[in-house]
């Protein structure tokens, strides 16, 4: 794992950054697939003496975040540990039962050719790069905040109203767009 550790009004000590290492450290087990898993983590102080602790996860196919406010900087990154572990396991679930739910679909499915015009058509244009990726059921507020968190300009969701594809993007003049596929 890969860290950047960050202090607002704070002073990242070595003893703070090694226990942060520690106990994220925990968490690489989940990740046994994964060459180099990048922790963002940012550590706040307020002026009322309450710590706060923010640390995202960005992977391929999931997006881990979660933030923590405690008085004492220790417990909160104890806390902060906890959310990722359980929102790791919620997500390995969901894959594990997505890959039983395909394999159900794909014997009860026939297999589909490709006609010669599709296979023409490949050659006239290059394909550079390839992204799989799972798409999660959620609306488009939540889509519109996994894109901000991720940067993008877009991002594709299955609307959990709909169960269909949907795309939410970014306009010029800074507001939001819905495509949705029939």
């Amino acid at each position: 794992m890969i860290y950047n550790v960050r202090g607002e009004n704070l002073e990242v000590t070595p003893a703070l950054r090694e226990y942060v290492e520690k106990k994220i450290g925990k968490l690489e087990r989940y990740f046994d697939g994964t060459d180099d898993v990048y922790v963002h983590v940012n550590l706040k102080v307020y002026n009322d003496g309450q710590g706060k602790i923010e640390v995202t996860i960005p992977m391929p196919h999931l997006l881990l975040r979660a933030e923590e406010r405690h008085e004492d900087m220790y417990a909160a990154i104890d806390l902060v540990t906890d959310k990722l572990e359980r929102q790791i396991r919620k997500h390995k679930t969901k894959v594990n039962r997505k890959l039983r739910d395909r394999e159900k679909e794909a014997k009860l499915a026939a297999p589909v050719s490709i006609g010669a015009s599709a296979a023409e058509n490949e050659e006239e244009f290059e394909i550079v790069r390839t992204k799989h990726f799972s798409l999660k059921p959620m609306d488009s507020e939540e889509a519109i905040l996994q894109m901000n968190l991720l940067g993008h300009n877009f991002f594709i969701f299955t609307n959990a109203e709909t169960n269909r594809t949907n795309i939410v993007y970014r306009r010029k003049d800074g507001k939001y767009g819905l495509i949705e596929a029939n």
